[in-house]
């Protein structure tokens, strides 16, 4: 073992039908402590450790009554959520099929989907405290657009969350390198008392995303 913690021996084979750069992402899953530590852990991924951090940090879950999950796939921050607010309502929703959570409600659907946020709403039985998003977009290897996908699904989720939410509540969401851009900074400032940007330690160092935290929303006039 190195003192890096990562094993020399774990390495990846090239096979015929796998490229250079998988081989390279094979062999930092492997030797990722925080992959391991989920596997460890019983969490289906290791961004369950990111939400985690954020939550030590800005005391986002605990005493929370009903929780958005946006882009709840592989439903990592929904098992963090279940841990430390047990008796929430937790609806959560994504493109992508996720196994079943106990006392998690998902839909596979598309969020931009008109019928989604009132279903979402309905599933919870009231106004959220807490609408978290990790969503991203599929990227198209052409990264400004890339980064206009993402932010566009950001945009939602914040608007989603000042449609919705209860007084007082929170809203986080991954942004992308540079983080929130001028417009919706404005919204969520003119909406939440806090809003601020951080990046997890969970959040591998290479990686672009950051998150913004929105705290005490002021209501709706």
């Amino acid at each position: 073992m190195s003192r890096s913690g990562k094993d020399p021996d774990r390495r990846v084979r090239t096979a015929k039908k796998r490229t250079a750069s998988q081989v390279r992402w094979l062999e930092r899953q492997l030797n990722d402590p925080y992959v391991k530590q989920a596997k460890a852990d019983g969490y289906r991924s290791r961004a369950a450790y990111k939400l985690k951090e954020l939550d030590e940090r800005f005391k986002l879950i605990r005493g929370s009554k009903r929780v958005v999950d946006l882009g709840i796939a592989p439903g990592g921050w929904a098992q963090v959520v279940r841990a430390k607010a047990p008796k929430a309502a937790v609806v959560g929703i994504d493109l992508l099929p996720t196994e079943p959570i106990e006392g998690v409600t998902i839909f596979e659907m598309d969020f931009m989907d008109d019928a989604a946020p009132a279903a979402l709403e309905d599933a919870l039985g009231g106004p959220p405290d807490l609408v978290l998003s990790d969503m991203a977009a599929n990227t198209v290897g052409h990264k400004q657009t890339d980064h206009l996908r993402t932010m566009a699904l950001v945009e939602a989720g914040a608007w989603f969350a000042v449609e919705t939410l209860e007084k007082g509540g929170a809203f986080i969401a991954k942004v992308l390198a540079g983080g929130t851009d001028a417009e919706l900074l404005n919204l969520l400032k003119k909406h939440f008392t806090s809003v601020k940007h951080a990046k997890p330690p969970a959040s591998r160092k290479g990686s672009s995303e950051w998150y913004v935290v929105a705290q005490g929303f002021k209501g709706r006039d």
